[in-house]
């Protein structure tokens, strides 16, 4: 991973989609295959153990299967190829039965599926404790007068509340449709040559689900390899929240401006802070946040770019998609995390505020003052806030699930 992809994500998601941990779940897709192949009488049960012993990735030399992927055009062809031969050192009978009905896209897109489920767990979780935080700003600012700006002007008076609920409205409605589109999203895929499992007879559907109760996915009942609807969905509500959170870094950052000066992200040794400017404190949070936000559009119009596909199997459409996703997972933990950990923190500079709704007053005629930049109006705001976080705050109305 470059230098300078590494500080814009978190250790947790680079971790999730390194080499070894992504042959790792291809290994446990072959296992996985090899186990419920056995328990519905495909392949004999001591071939399957056979497998099953030789899918450990301390086994396997990572980086040359890396390397040689190059060449074979897919990752998945070494790793069989490497599987074969660990299996027949043990068993040779079992070499036959080994990857037996599946394809390279059924143990990478099964891969793939594991490895965002563990980086969308932190994904999720972080994201719910910034909507927490925001939360608690918005009931602990629901009557907190500050300006409100329009085309980037001082307009009239809100609350600082209403503006936090504003912000945490987008991102309780993302975190709603993450966890349905992810339900639909994370599959086991197992099409073999063609999608249609021809060599599994009428077993291949018994196998298919086995495997997602061995893996802990999902169950599309049908091949997907061409047909990537659900998993394209996933990306781009990914993006939405990666946008939403770009919108809340922008306005932070532009709050923390010094001439502004009403919000300021937390400070400590080693954070913000400029090598040749000591009395600068810079916005760094909403700077890892605003980065996500101008490369995701970019990976979300690839992956969408990428959906028409060549019949049953795509040349280089699916390919790319490849590339793009992990990517996507990087900058949304990255963005979600940044903000996750400077928003309780947040430092509301409740006095300054109101110096600047005052320096604006003053500059104008009394009674134009007195409509529009009165401090009194934070408390119709205030009462907004608080029906607005009440409503967030409750169960929404259920979004329905593909039945599968």
């Amino acid at each position: 991973m470059s230098i300078f992809e590494g500080f814009l994500s978190t250790t947790e998601t680079l971790a999730a989609f390194d080499d070894r941990s992504f042959v790792d779940a291809m290994l446990r897709f072959e296992a996985a295959l090899a186990r419920a192949q056995a328990a519905v009488g495909l392949i004999p049960e001591s071939a399957a153990q056979s497998i099953v012993g030789s899918c450990k990735v301390e086994l396997f030399d990572v980086a040359r299967i890396v390397r040689e992927s190059s060449r074979a055009g897919s990752v998945a062809i070494p790793l069989v190829k490497a599987l074969k031969e660990a299996v027949g050192l043990f068993n040779a009978d079992a070499v036959a039965y080994t990857h037996f009905g599946s394809t390279s896209q059924d143990v990478i897109d099964t891969a793939m599926a594991q490895v965002t489920r563990n980086a969308m767990a932190h994904v999720e979780a972080d994201l719910s404790r910034a909507i927490d935080a925001l939360l608690d700003h918005a009931v602990q600012h629901a009557t907190t007068p500050v300006l409100a700006r329009t085309l980037m002007q001082p307009a009239s008076v809100t609350s600082f509340g209403f503006k936090c609920a504003g912000w945490v409205a987008p991102l309780v409605r993302s975190r709603a449709r993450l966890r349905v589109a992810k339900a639909n999203a994370l599959n086991v895929q197992l099409g073999g040559a063609v999608g249609t499992r021809a060599q599994m007879g009428d077993k291949g559907g018994d196998v298919m689900q086995r495997m997602a109760d061995d893996l802990g996915l999902g169950n599309a009942r049908a091949t997907w390899h061409t047909q990537r609807d659900e998993w394209i969905a996933l990306g781009c509500e990914l993006g939405l929240m990666v946008g939403a959170l770009g919108k809340i870094a922008l306005d932070i950052s532009l709050l923390g401006q010094y001439e502004v000066a009403e919000v300021m992200e937390p400070s400590e040794p080693g954070r913000g802070g400029s090598s040749a400017m000591p009395h600068k404190r810079n916005p760094v949070a909403s700077m890892v946040a605003l980065a996500a936000a101008q490369r995701t559009p970019q990976r979300v119009a690839a992956l969408l770019g990428a959906m028409p596909q060549q019949h049953e199997r795509a040349l280089g459409a699916w390919q790319a998609e490849l590339a793009e996703w992990p990517q996507l997972l990087m900058s949304a933990h990255g963005s979600v995390r940044a903000l996750a950990t400077a928003l309780p923190g947040l430092q509301v500079d409740v006095a300054r505020m109101r110096a600047n709704i005052d320096r604006l007053r003053a500059e104008l005629p009394k009674d134009a003052a007195d409509e529009w930049f009165n401090p009194a109006l934070a408390q119709h705001a205030g009462r907004l806030t608080i029906e607005q976080i009440e409503h967030l705050r409750k169960p929404s109305n259920p979004i329905k699930e593909r039945t599968r």
